[in-house]
């Protein structure tokens, strides 16, 4: 039996594991031992297992993973969120639709220094959610809104999958970060368009806010400091060079920290945002193991190799090849969450893409932004289900209900991104 089927066969098996509950990541370092002890020798995969994990935990690369996390609990922790959405509220006054556009871009701007959607979608509902439906929102827009506004944390820079991204795929995590500030910046700019043409459309969806001065707009603005600065830091540090993603994450940490000391975090607080840390990390971190040891049985297998020259005799086009991988990531993303498919599909696709012709970096910003449509759609959608953990009493068919516009933008998005390649590269 050759390689490559022996590398089907598997990747078949752990697809079946997945979808009977299995957790991803068990089902991939399980498929990666096997494969490899199938394909060359179990002692030899013995010596994966035992130093794999070990050679993941202890490389530097991955060190920024659990400082932006912890950057996000702090701000979460210091209150944050409240005092952000309650100034970008006064910012937006008494238009139609106004705390839905100022939760949409609370959640933009929180993701720019949280790194991670369910963080974003968690922390933002239990400010934002309750205040929407005091002033009479509809219910699939309140939750509508902030579920797909919870996924602008997946784009905007720090990205924790742009930087699961790069290291998977030997890319400069700067340059990932630099790339995906238009593309988030167009999102959040998209689904604001979003909210005012389908309040528009039914304007009993939401009420007016009220009028807000110039004078209270202006003080309004001071929720959005500590988050522009922290986000204005990081970015012009790494773009300057001057210093490193991991550096980066260190100071965005301690500052956010110093933050919530000042805003009164005691040591319970504290405790309480490291453990969260460590259960963040952890999951990530387990996850990226599995794949570490999945990746050794893919490069065995040659099964990466296989589909590129399969591609090559059904002699598709670039844009074929992309689309399909798209499509793929989009059905993974209805079932799957979005950092396992991306440290499951990624060792697999990227090959193909690539010589395909492709630009790696703005493959990787198309492969996030389809990644996101995944944390809204059925039948998962991560963030619909944060939403309904925080509001029990919204039923899933409201929030979907509320998603859908937001779908289509997303779309949108993608289309702009594929048709224009300059909006992710234009700074690199």
């Amino acid at each position: 039996m050759s390689a490559s089927l022996i590398g089907l066969i598997c990747i078949l098996s752990m697809l079946a594991l997945i979808a009977i509950r299995m957790p991803i990541a068990l089902a991939m370092a399980a498929t990666g031992f096997i494969g490899f002890g199938w394909i060359v020798a179990f002692e030899p995969a013995m010596s994966i297992l035992e130093s794999g994990p070990f050679e993941t935990l202890s490389n530097y690369s991955f060190s920024p993973i659990p400082m932006f996390i912890l950057m996000g609990v702090f701000a979460s922790k210091a209150r944050m969120s409240q005092e952000l959405f309650e100034g970008s509220r006064i910012l937006f006054g008494r238009w139609r639709g106004g705390m839905a556009l100022a939760a949409v871009t609370s959640c933009g701007i929180f993701s720019a220094i949280s790194g991670s959607s369910l963080a974003t979608a968690a922390s933002m509902s239990r400010v934002a959610l309750p205040e929407m439906e005091k002033n009479g929102y509809a219910k699939s827009l309140a939750s509508g809104t902030l579920a797909a506004g919870g996924t602008l944390g997946i784009m905007i820079p720090p990205s924790i999958a742009l930087l699961l991204y790069a290291l998977i795929t030997e890319q400069s995590v700067g340059d990932m970060f630099i790339a995906g500030v238009i593309p988030g910046l167009l999102g959040l700019a998209l689904y604001c368009l979003t909210i005012a043409i389908v309040v528009s459309l039914n304007p009993k969806l939401a009420r007016p806010g009220q009028a807000t001065s110039f004078l209270q707009k202006l003080k309004g603005l001071k929720g959005l400091v500590p988050f522009t600065g922290v986000f204005a830091l990081i970015i012009s540090g790494i773009y300057s060079g001057i210093f490193t993603p991991t550096e980066a994450a260190s100071i965005g940490a301690a500052s956010t920290f110093f933050i919530a000391l000042f805003r009164g975090m005691n040591l319970k607080q504290f405790m309480e945002a490291v453990e969260e840390t460590l259960f963040m990390t952890s999951m990530i971190f387990f996850m990226i193991i599995g794949a570490e040891i999945f990746g050794y049985f893919l490069s065995v297998s040659r099964i990466s190799f296989s589909i590129v020259e399969l591609v090559n005799d059904l002699q598709l086009t670039p844009y074929m090849i992309l689309f399909c991988v798209l499509a793929l990531f989009i059905v993974l993303g209805c079932v799957m969450d979005s950092i396992a498919m991306l440290l499951l599909t990624v060792p697999v696709v990227y090959p193909l893409v690539v010589s395909a012709g492709f630009d790696p970096v703005w493959f990787g910003i198309v492969a996030v932004i389809t990644v996101e449509l995944g944390l809204i759609t059925p039948p998962v959608g991560m963030n619909v289900f944060v939403i309904k953990s925080v509001a029990p009493h919204i039923s899933i068919k409201d929030i979907f209900k509320g998603v859908f516009p937001f779908v289509l933008s997303d779309l949108v998005r993608l289309a702009l991104i594929i048709a224009f390649p300059v909006l992710a590269l234009g700074f690199l």
